[in-house]
């Protein structure tokens, strides 16, 4: 069992995972080792490194303290203890925009979402079939997620949600890879941290490899005892991942624990509050954002604004409020595919009440869009296309509400951005 513990409770015999930091704080060429040595835990506690990851299972356990925890209170203590490395950063300094547009970055994100389908697809039949997964493919597609995020933060993340709900399974994985990543450089995060943040969210769903397919794709409400079953999927991934030893700690907790809530009425082990890691909370805020704004077998994807506003009333109980307000600035107030009702009172626009979608975020503002209008709410019909950057001065526009799609019944909403972009 992985646990992180402060490096005074370090004792000879303990196995070391992983030594917390970057490599310039600590005196060892590698990363894990056996404790055995006198010199070498001198050494650990005269360096920088705070913490470390111990595995209990090659090593000793620190010593028991209180009452002993069953077997279910063991594996959730198991992975991250609200110790300092896991509360959030201080607000990060200011980043530049991205230096790509969005129109320059779109057809690179979708290379990388077709690319990234088959690599994620190995993986879970390779979980399925019992086999070791291997990661290495994860880890330079991580690596390609974060540098189209570094590009244009907007553009795969995007990309990625028009998912077909036939590949939701393994395309909401890099989804949730691209989410976050940018969460990550949103609230501070290192390097290391936002990559590990990455591989947790490509492999946060990897149990659902062992989940009955006629559970997994049921095109409809599950039952009591198949919501069950579906309710295993962060232990099976947990156990199809444990033993791998180039994962960073932080996926595994994320794997597990990616259902837990603030409120404590999460799975699999009710973890409240603090109790949760920062991974773990930014793994809930990620999965959740994706899987109601796609399309599913069951349902149709919400649209991106009316679902942040959603979450925003879930966020008291489910969401650790400063990872979800991190969150909304990652992605924009109004996230790209957002449909609103602007308002104009101006001769040179087509009309005085319109609807709209976002086709990109823009640098002034997050409550201030780009925004494309194509319709007419008074004369009820389509207009031609006018493209509006609502954080201009003279922007004679301004947003009067969200608007859901199906209530208009607009097909292929997408294409609207797509080709604005």
């Amino acid at each position: 069992m992985l646990k992180c513990i402060s490096v005074d409770r370090l004792e000879l015999g303990m196995w070391i995972e992983e030594l917390r930091g970057s490599w310039t704080d600590h005196p060892f060429w590698r990363d894990s080792f056996f404790l055995d040595n006198r010199e070498d835990l001198e050494r650990i506690l005269a360096s920088e490194v705070r913490e470390v990851w111990i595995d209990t299972g090659k090593g000793l356990d620190v010593p028991a303290e209180g009452r002993a925890a069953d077997d279910g209170d063991a594996m959730a203590r198991d992975l991250p203890q609200p110790a300092s490395s896991h509360k959030l950063p201080p607000p990060p300094p200011s980043r530049s925009r991205p230096s790509e547009p969005i129109h320059a970055e779109l057809q690179r994100a979708a290379q990388i979402c077709a690319e990234a389908k088959d690599t994620v697809l190995s993986m879970f039949q390779e979980a399925r079939m019992g086999h070791a997964v291997d990661t290495r493919n994860a880890h330079q597609l991580v690596e390609q997620i974060s540098q189209s995020i570094n590009r244009n933060a907007s553009a795969l993340i995007s990309m990625a949600r028009l998912k077909k709900a036939d590949d939701y399974t393994y395309m909401h994985s890099v989804a949730v890879c691209a989410l976050m990543i940018a969460l990550a450089r949103q609230l501070g995060l290192d390097d290391r941290q936002t990559e590990a943040a990455g591989m947790a969210g490509l492999l946060h769903d990897v149990g659902k490899a062992k989940i009955p397919k006629e559970v997994l794709d049921k095109p409809g409400k599950l039952t009591e005892h198949e919501f069950a079953i579906m309710r295993e999927h962060p232990a099976q991934g947990y156990d199809i991942l444990r033993e791998m030893r180039n994962l960073p700690p932080e996926a595994l907790d994320v794997v597990l624990h990616h259902h837990e809530k603030m409120n404590g009425t999460g799975y699999p082990h009710g973890l409240k509050g603090e109790e949760i890691s920062l991974y773990a909370k930014m793994g809930a805020v990620c999965d959740v954002y994706d899987a109601i704004t796609s399309n599913r077998p069951y349902k149709n994807g919400w649209d991106p604004a009316e679902s942040l506003h959603k979450m925003a009333e879930w966020a008291g109980g489910h969401f650790d409020q400063r990872v979800f307000q991190a969150f909304v600035k990652s992605v924009g107030i109004y996230p790209i595919g957002s449909l609103l009702r602007l308002n104009a009172n101006n001769a040179g626009t087509p009309s005085g009440v319109m609807l709209g979608i976002v086709v990109d975020q823009s640098e002034q503002a997050l409550t201030k869009p780009i925004i494309r209008a194509f319709y007419s709410v008074e004369r009820d019909r389509r207009i031609p296309p006018q493209t509006f950057n609502l954080a201009s001065a003279d922007c004679p526009v301004r947003i009067v509400s969200r608007e859901n799609p199906e209530q208009w019944n607009f097909p292929n909403l997408e294409k609207l951005w797509l080709e604005a972009a």
